[in-house]
């Protein structure tokens, strides 16, 4: 899980900085339309796979996480809505700094996510009997 994180965190840097750098719009938006199709997919694919094998396998097995479950079921579906943002931003072509804005958001959220995945669930995954494929719960990164 922790290296599935940090490609996404990679992700999301690279492409902020590229914006950061000043690059015109017009290729700016083209590299994050390309970015954007992998990151979004791979992000929501994650969720997607934690939402449908991994968090039903861990509530069933550790029942007192239930409620730590249910609130990153909650960012999962509030970071579902930044990227719907992103990509209709992405679709429009918008100027470099609202691009920056929507990745800021959503780089706020993910993080924080993250971190708090991380704690609650680093030492349950070493223990979780599974029966799912990894890549196809945490997705193809």
């Amino acid at each position: 899980m922790h290296d599935v994180h940090d490609r996404l965190r990679d992700a999301l840097t690279a492409t902020r900085q590229a914006l950061a750098a000043g690059e015109s719009a017009e290729p700016a938006t083209r590299d994050l339309l390309l970015f954007c199709h992998g990151f979004c997919a791979a992000l929501t694919a994650h969720h997607e796979g934690e939402d449908r094998e991994l968090f039903p396998a861990i509530a069933e097995q550790y029942p007192e996480l239930r409620e730590a479950l249910r609130h990153l079921r909650q960012d999962h579906s509030m970071m579902a809505h930044l990227l719907a943002g992103l990509q209709a931003a992405v679709t429009r072509a918008a100027p470099p700094a609202e691009l920056d804005r929507h990745l800021e958001g959503l780089a706020a959220i993910m993080e924080s996510h993250f971190r708090y995945e991380e704690r609650q669930l680093l030492t349950v995954l070493k223990t979780l009997e599974l029966d799912a494929d990894p890549t196809t719960v945490l997705g193809p990164l």
